[in-house]
């Protein structure tokens, strides 16, 4: 029995590169992890996304680029202000400006610098260097 769906789907993307496959399938599919697939993808840190419809929840197949060097959820998801990213970025990734953090805002599921960007606040979901 699957208890955190996300955290599942980011362990098998870390353990398939870190054995050199270069596609992995997650599945179940859900929308948060898709919407955080999608960011990801967008951060440069996957290749393409496939949905498949199999009658048991879909599933991902991810393409990977061997870019990815550790992520993670981050439990519990800590609400998080607009001017408290650096201290997050300091707790999570290795060096200023190397990764990013997932979060999910009003607007959506977004990075981190997105998120400073557009100046609001949200809750912190994963991690990706």
């Amino acid at each position: 029995m699957q208890m955190d769906t996300l955290a599942d789907a980011l362990t098998s993307i870390l353990n398939a590169e870190k054995t050199g496959k270069k596609t992995v399938t997650v599945k179940p599919a859900s929308k948060i992890i898709a919407n955080v697939l999608r960011t990801i993808q967008r951060a440069g840190y996957l290749g393409e996304l496939e949905y498949i419809e199999n009658n048991r929840g879909g599933m991902f197949d991810i393409q990977l680029l061997g870019r990815i060097n550790k992520c993670g959820v981050i439990k519990p998801r800590f609400p998080i202000q607009k001017d408290e990213f650096e201290d997050e970025e300091r707790a999570y990734l290795p060096a200023r400006g190397f990764g990013i953090l997932v979060v999910t805002t009003s607007e959506g599921v977004m990075t981190h610098e997105d998120a400073k960007e557009k100046s609001i606040g949200g809750r912190l979901l994963a991690y990706i260097y």
